[in-house]
C-alpha cells in the first residue's frame, strides 16, 4: 500500500535500527483480520507525518528472523523505534487517537 515500506530481515538494520528520528513498526500477516483493519490508519498517519515519521511493515511470515528477534508472538504489533532504540511495543489493533497520542510522545 502507498505510505508504508515493506521491509524484511535484509532490510530491517539499515531502513529501522539506523534510521534517525520516530520509525513506526507494523508487524502483521496477510492472513490477519486485524492487521488489514491497522493497515489504512497506519497509512492515514505516513501520509499525516510525511517527513517527521517513518511507517514500514514487517511480515512475519517473509521475515521470521526479525519477528523473533523482537519477541513477536501476537499480530498486529506495532512497535515506536526513535533513533534505533525500541520507546514502546503495542500489540492488537489500536484506535488512530491511541497511536496518535503516541507519535504526538515521542515525537516531544
Amino acid at each position: 500500500m502507498a505510505g508504508l515500506k515493506k521491509i524484511g530481515d535484509d532490510t530491517f538494520d539499515q531502513e529501522v535500527m539506523k534510521s534517525l528520528g520516530l520509525t513506526i513498526v507494523d508487524f502483521n500477516a496477510p492472513w490477519c483480520g486485524p492487521c488489514k483493519k491497522l493497515t489504512p490508519i497506519l497509512v492515514e498517519l505516513a501520509t499525516d507525518y510525511a517527513g517527521k515519521i517513518k511507517v514500514v511493515e514487517v511480515d512475519v511470515g517473509e521475515a521470521p528472523q526479525t519477528a523473533s528477534r523482537f519477541g513477536v508472538v501476537s499480530i498486529p504489533q506495532v512497535l515506536f523505534i526513535r533513533d534505533g532504540v525500541v520507546k514502546e511495543t503495542m500489540v492488537g489493533l489500536n484506535p488512530k487517537p491511541k497511536i496518535v497520542a503516541k507519535i504526538e510522545q515521542y515525537l516531544a
